[in-house]
């Protein structure tokens, strides 16, 4: 099965979603399951080939502004 290359805008979404998870130190499973999605979809949005919905969009956001208070609520 070939894969198509994203598309535009989804890599920055990729690299995005991937340095949230990485700058809290969690694995894609930890990460999924603190934030209750299937880790299938971390990877799929860190691959590009899928974007984070509005919702989760936010979250990585807030993620990324209040590390540490990402910290103490997802632990």
């Amino acid at each position: 099965m070939s894969t198509c290359p994203p598309a535009p805008g989804l890599t920055t979404t990729a690299q995005f979603a991937r340095r949230v998870r990485k700058r809290l130190g969690f694995t894609q499973h930890e990460f999924a399951r603190r934030i209750n999605v299937p880790q299938e979809t971390i990877r799929n949005w860190e691959q590009g080939k899928r974007r984070p919905p509005g919702a989760a969009k936010a979250l990585l956001r807030v993620l990324d502004k209040a590390p540490e208070t990402a910290q103490f609520v997802l632990r």
